[in-house]
């Protein structure tokens, strides 16, 4: 069923967990996300990241994640993911996605705001939420360095969700896009803080890789949605390579359905995980 952002966090924060959210550029990915949310009786959100536009357009894959969460025997958000610019932002929301983030973290203070505010105000009109970023990761959605991390100021983040409206808060504190080389070091400090001065869902970006038990304390701090997709597509990527060892002339249905079974499979145990 076709939810938007707010209801699966206002699950999230009843249930003292949070939602799965996985960015889903294929066909495979999409039905291994849904199928093991609906498996597992627990709400998911399906997202697409604007740096995906060259390998899967909105045009194309977002109404068939529309539709796919129309469908689900679960609650399914379809967002948005690293919005940054409006109009691509509207082209989502028209499509029907439930939920859109704006991503001006790279941007002066000030023109974040402005621009944010307007994603907030378009979002109202299609009743979708609204998810933005103060700070930002060591690393951009795709792999684009940002030259080192810029933590989230809890003050400025309490400053700026109350300049916005918004429905949910990224922020920065350790993680980062892409596969991690070492253990990253999460600030659970600022992540307490900024959730007891804002008082909103706040995200985790960058979700894969990390561990277990800093998903636990994360979420016990008031994290309510997990971003995750790079270990999902790195393990579909990885279960093909295998396959492709004893079976050389494969053709590539075959080849996308054992990515399918992987992924499933991987997006099943971290939304066991996060669901606890």
């Amino acid at each position: 069923m076709l939810v938007n952002l707010t209801t699966v966090l206002a699950y999230a924060k009843e249930k003292d967990c949070a939602i799965g959210s996985f960015n889903t550029p294929t066909l495979e990915s999409l039905q291994a996300v849904i199928q093991s949310a609906e498996e597992l009786n627990v709400p998911v959100i399906i997202m697409h990241a604007e740096v995906h536009e060259p390998w899967a357009p909105l045009r194309d894959i977002g109404p068939m994640m529309v539709l796919a969460a129309k469908q689900a025997k679960v609650p399914v958000a379809v967002h948005l993911d690293h919005g940054e610019h409006i109009d691509y932002l509207e082209q989502a929301l028209q499509i029907g996605f439930t939920s859109v983030m704006f991503d001006g973290s790279l941007l002066s203070y000030e023109e974040n705001v402005r621009l944010t505010r307007i994603a907030v105000s378009l979002a109202k009109k299609y009743n979708a939420s609204v998810e933005a970023e103060i700070g930002a990761l060591g690393s951009r959605e795709g792999g684009e360095s940002t030259g080192g991390a810029v933590y989230t100021d809890p003050e400025l983040a309490l400053r700026f969700v109350n300049d916005t409206g918004i429905d949910a808060l990224a922020c920065s504190f350790g993680t980062a896009h892409g596969v991690y080389k070492e253990k990253p070091q999460l600030d659970f400090e600022r992540i307490e803080k900024i959730s007891e001065l804002t008082n909103l869902p706040l995200v985790m970006h960058g979700g894969s890789g990390v561990s277990k038990e800093d998903y636990l304390w994360s979420i016990s701090l008031g994290i309510r949605k997990i971003n995750y997709y790079t270990y999902m597509a790195k393990t579909g990527t990885e279960a093909v390579a295998t396959y492709l060892l004893d079976h050389p002339n494969a053709l590539y249905h075959e080849l996308a359905h054992i990515a399918f079974l992987a992924m499933k499979d991987n997006a099943k145990e971290a939304l066991k995980c996060f669901s606890k």
